[in-house]
């Protein structure tokens, strides 16, 4: 594995604590996310009270990884997200692609159904 790879499986597994501080801390200081249906966020200090807003109402979240590969600074990342989100359980399946710098998430696009997300918060 290599140390790419260990930090994208760490980052997926620091969702799970619903911890904005941790999560945001394995971006590049000027990092992006782009949630594919969202506008991209850029930088920890944006980056930060998105994420808190995006997971509030969640009561729990575990990420499998499904096939996680990398070349050179490039990480893709296969996963089902498992959420609940109040009494309603989304399991959303994903794929994230990470551009890293340094030890540091500089990008990461994440790809997805927004459909199957909501139909799931109001089925």
């Amino acid at each position: 594995m290599t140390a790419n790879e260990r930090i994208i499986r760490d980052f997926i597994a620091a969702w799970s604590t619903l911890d904005a501080d941790r999560i945001v801390g394995f971006f590049a200081e000027d990092g992006i996310y782009h949630n594919m249906p969202i506008a991209p966020v850029k930088g920890r200090e944006r980056l930060k009270p998105f994420i808190t807003g995006f997971i509030k109402d969640w009561a729990a979240t575990d990420w499998e990884i499904v096939s996680l590969v990398s070349s050179g600074d490039t990480v893709i990342a296969e996963r089902v997200d498992r959420s609940r989100v109040g009494t309603k359980t989304v399991d959303l399946p994903c794929c994230g692609v990470f551009e890293m710098k340094d030890g540091k998430i500089q990008v990461w696009r994440d790809y997805f159904d927004m459909a199957t997300y909501t139909r799931a918060l109001t089925g």
